[in-house]
């Protein structure tokens, strides 16, 4: 029986789990606006504590890859592959929008979570979690294009923004479903999932998935007098 521990940090949302095989034991929603470096390690010793657990006992270390905040990305994926590393253990990085699409019950399952910027991060999957259509950052209407109609439902940890928006399009009368704001549970299914299957990796091979560029990497690149940045700044 496989032993995961899994976590998001890539909103101020965030979560632990602690999972054998499927079977969910227990989960710990986090509230932070701060984001978590400097209380994930805290938290997490407090979850293995009541579930006397320790950290050589996990094998399997699962962390949402993003699409978020890119340091609660970073916080995350650096703490399960720091771990991992240590304890010669595998790691499976799962995405938000395919966590988001795990809560689901239709045949086609378009998952949306808010980019900020008028813009969000939406995918569609199929219901052995498959993508469907890529993982994309776009304006809410313009995504809508894109899908195809019929069994679809729409998921989001938060739906309220997209209600309004859904009035006088093909959607219009498409399931519009809330999901857990503690996305670590489902990360630790699937994480289980890829573990029976062979899929865990290496920490070293694990990377974030951001969808978009970081506000850095979008100034440098869109300012039309950029240079490029010198080796002491890198």
């Amino acid at each position: 029986m496989a032993r995961i521990l899994a976590l998001d940090t890539t909103t101020q949302f965030g979560s632990l789990a602690l999972l054998e095989d499927n079977r969910l034991l227990d989960e710990l929603l986090l509230d932070s606006r701060e984001g978590f470096g400097h209380i994930l390690f805290q938290h997490l010793a407090q979850l293995l504590d009541r579930n006397a657990w320790k950290l050589p006992e996990v094998d399997c270390f699962a962390a949402a890859a993003g699409p978020g905040s890119f340091t609660g990305v970073r916080v995350g994926l650096a703490a399960v592959k720091g771990l991992a590393e240590a304890l010669g253990k595998p790691v499976v990085a799962v995405s938000n929008l395919q966590a988001v699409a795990w809560f689901g019950t239709a045949p086609l399952r378009a998952t949306v979570l808010d980019a900020r910027r008028g813009q969000i991060y939406g995918a569609l999957y199929n219901a052995a979690l498959e993508l469907v259509s890529p993982e994309v950052v776009s304006s809410f209407p313009e995504w809508l294009t894109t899908l195809p109609q019929g069994g679809l439902e729409f998921l989001s940890t938060d739906t309220a923004p997209f209600r309004a928006a859904l009035a006088g399009t093909p959607f219009e009368i498409a399931p519009l479903r809330d999901v857990p704001r503690a996305l670590a549970s489902a990360i630790g299914r699937i994480a289980a999932q890829r573990l029976r299957a062979g899929l865990a990796r290496d920490p070293a091979e694990i990377d974030a998935n951001y969808v978009r560029r970081s506000d850095a990497e979008l100034f440098w690149k869109d300012a039309p007098t950029a240079c490029p940045p010198s080796r002491s700044d890198t």
